[in-house]
């Protein structure tokens, strides 16, 4: 096998690894961002934990019993939490655009309105998105 025709391979091969890598990356950027940035139904937090403490500590169904007001008490509280820190996240930020905007120019302070409002309309879009694919607290208490 000449040089260039195994230049040419290892070119080949590196490109297809990369292109690889690149999908992957890509795949598990989307659904890390459906499962950190999605809005889950009411409970789900609860029941995930529930079927993980059961698999993994092989309760039975009286343990089960007896723990499920605990882990709901803790779903309920974690979901709470989670909605307080979105809240905090964004109140934040607009403290911050507040503040950034008595050194921006006139032009400037334009441009960050209309990014408030880009973002305004992403969330608004995200959220209609949320509620239609979100099942219905009926849908998802069924067994």
């Amino acid at each position: 096998m000449n040089s260039a025709l195994k230049w040419k391979l290892i070119a080949g091969f590196l490109l297809v690894f990369i292109a690889g890598a690149a999908t992957g990356l890509f795949v598990a950027m989307t659904i890390g961002h459906h499962y950190m940035f999605a809005q889950h139904p009411p409970g789900a937090f609860a029941r995930a934990m529930k079927n993980r403490l059961q698999w993994q500590l092989r309760l039975t169904d009286e343990q089960m019993a007896k723990i499920s007001p605990i882990v709901d008490k803790t779903g309920t509280k974690i979901e709470e939490i989670r909605g307080d820190t979105g809240k905090n996240v964004r109140e934040t930020i607009a403290e911050a655009h507040r503040e950034i905007a008595q050194y921006l120019t006139p032009e400037q302070k334009e441009r960050l309105k209309k990014m408030e409002e880009r973002r305004r309309q992403w969330m608004q879009h995200h959220a209609q998105w949320r509620r239609k694919t979100s099942p219905t607290p009926e849908a998802s208490a069924s067994p």
